[in-house]
């Protein structure tokens, strides 16, 4: 009998025994597996789930219940414009930039394309040259091309008349002489007086030139602000570009690809249909705190015709100048526009004080009269021009050059 409880206790020891070295192996496993474990980011959950303990964060003091709370973040507000942290900087992440084509081999160029061109006041200065003997109605006849050619009414009937006094006493029997006359009249037309520099100065020491560009819809207004970054980057200057056209969802982005081509950022708003006015007082705020040259600030393309939009761009001009002066305002009109582009202009130049023309679209179907009657009507240069869709078909504009260019020179 003895033998049997015996053996009972020597089992249930075994067992007891067992247990407590199961135990231990199992602590020890979960104890190494612990330490083998790599630490978590504040914030992140380990792989098996479950929550994270909160890393304090810094606080400014107790409230009122004794409980410490971080402090609100400073934030800029102008004439109630949304946070300027609506606006975010796009960096240019492209490793091989553009080089842009010199501002004066560009114009070269652009000059040789308007010599080839076949514009309405090329054909009327060619045919006159291209008669025998020239008549009362073969200057009436000129008269009419030159006033089709968007030249104007007033300025067609001065080069008209100058020409017929010049030539009469000169004749035609030269063509070579005949052509120089009509250069000569033509250029007093386009005026070659007129300043035609981009203002770059900035208002004071530390703050940027701000250039704003405005026009309506389908003028090529952001494209044409691409292409100026590329002139001015060209010319060694620091740009930064400014999205203010925040109707139009694909504005910021075609800009920002402009900026990434040739190194220059963007500034412009992530949230669809924002303050206008507001991305751009973040632009030119963050010009002024990088330190860049010139910040150009694009535009929604605003009808004409609605007011309400016309006081917006107003405004956006207003807000800008709180932080910088607008040292130049362009206004980019299509060349094939005519008597429309005119209308255009005027009412551009009532809100914003424009400074400069830009004139797109000066090819082959263009009229290029339209550069004398825009700068009589508004007394205001044409700065740049563009013949073409090419990435540098932007250029100053040279008054002699233009001319040369009509005269097939």
């Amino acid at each position: 009998m003895w033998i049997f409880w015996t053996v009972i206790a020597i089992v249930g020891l075994a067992l007891v025994i067992g247990g407590a070295v199961v135990y231990l192996d199992g602590r020890k496993q979960r104890e190494l597996e612990r330490a083998q474990k790599p630490e978590l980011e504040p914030g992140q959950e380990a792989a098996q789930g479950g929550p994270q303990p909160v890393v304090p964060t810094e606080v400014e003091g107790p409230t009122p219940d004794g409980v410490a709370v971080a402090p609100e973040p400073e934030v800029d507000v102008v004439d109630g414009l949304a946070p300027v942290e609506e606006s975010v900087a796009v960096v240019p992440e492209t490793t091989e930039l553009d080089r842009p084509e010199a501002p004066l081999s560009r114009w070269s160029r652009l000059r040789r394309r308007l010599a080839s061109s076949n514009n309405a006041l090329a054909r009327a200065l060619s045919d006159l040259l291209a008669v025998d003997k020239i008549d009362a109605d073969v200057w009436d006849d000129f008269e009419t091309t030159l006033i089709t050619s968007d030249l104007g009414v007033g300025p067609a009937t001065e080069l008209t008349d100058a020409l017929r006094k010049r030539l009469a006493v000169d004749g035609i029997a030269d063509p070579a002489k005949a052509k120089e006359v009509l250069h000569e009249e033509l250029l007093k037309l386009v005026d070659p007086t007129l300043d035609r520099s981009l203002n770059l100065t900035p208002a004071k020491d530390g703050d940027p030139a701000v250039v704003l560009v405005v026009g309506v819809n389908g003028t090529g207004k952001t494209t044409t602000v691409g292409k100026l970054a590329r002139v001015l980057v060209a010319e060694e200057k620091s740009v930064l570009l400014g999205a203010a056209d925040t109707f139009r969802a694909a504005a910021a982005e075609q800009l920002a690809t402009w900026g990434e081509r040739v190194g220059v950022e963007t500034v412009r708003s992530d949230i669809d249909g924002a303050d206008p006015a507001s991305v751009a007082f973040d632009a030119v705020a963050k010009g002024v705190e990088d330190g860049v040259d010139v910040v150009i600030v694009d535009t929604a393309g605003r009808l004409h015709t609605k007011t309400g939009l016309m006081d917006e761009l107003g405004k956006v001009k207003r807000v800008i100048e709180k932080k910088a002066p607008v040292t130049e305002v362009l206004l980019v009109l299509d060349a094939t526009t005519g008597q429309n582009g005119m209308t255009q202009a005027r009412i551009f130049a009532e809100v914003v004080d424009v400074t400069g023309i830009v004139l797109t679209k000066l090819d082959g179907s263009a009229k290029g009269g339209i550069v004398v009657q825009v700068q009589r009507e508004l007394g205001v240069p044409v700065k740049l021009v563009g013949l073409g869709e090419g990435v540098d078909d932007l250029a100053p504009f040279d008054a002699d050059g233009f001319v040369a260019g009509i005269l097939g020179e």
